[in-house]
């Protein structure tokens, strides 16, 4: 089930929350849209599943991996583990509300937007963008038969230039 979610926080100019956020009218707004969202996915809008949300689409499109979700959950004080933070990501790309995205074997970083979009991948870094411009191939492989082209996932890696 794709879902075309989008939870763009009303508290500041540029998308981001505001110190009040939780206790300010906009902030309830949020919290309603994460609400009415995980309900139309099919979840139980528990408090960390709210929470959780209102981290992942509180501050417009983010590329984030579980541990750095993990840490800003705890930062805001939940009391969560690890296996829930997991277990919550994959319920949203299941649902459609993420994207995952796998950089390379042992990394996959978990996107609110969830259109088809090319990425840059800092490897220095460990850091994933979005790219600013289109993309485009001269020529794509057929499928083979049976099959159709759903998508095309392009990471194109980067890595900072070593002077000689």
């Amino acid at each position: 089930m794709l879902m075309e979610t989008r939870l763009e926080s009303p508290c500041t100019l540029d998308g981001g929350l505001c110190a009040v956020a939780e206790t300010c009218e906009a902030g309830e707004i949020l919290m309603r849209r994460c609400e009415d969202a995980l309900r139309g996915a099919g979840l139980r809008p528990t408090q960390q599943r709210q929470q959780l949300s209102r981290i992942l689409f509180g501050n417009g499109d983010c590329h984030i991996t579980a541990d750095a979700l993990y840490a800003a959950a705890v930062a805001t004080g939940m009391k969560i583990s690890q296996a829930t933070i997991y277990n919550t990501l994959n319920q949203f790309v299941e649902l459609g509300l993420l994207r995952q995205i796998g950089v390379d074997g042992s990394r996959s970083f978990f996107d609110t937007n969830t259109t088809v979009h090319p990425h840059f991948f800092y490897e220095d870094e460990g850091v994933l963008v979005d790219v600013p411009e289109h993309v485009a191939f001269d020529q794509l492989p057929e499928p083979l038969p049976g099959y159709g082209m759903e998508r095309i996932d392009v990471i194109i890696h980067l890595r900072r230039k070593r002077h000689a």
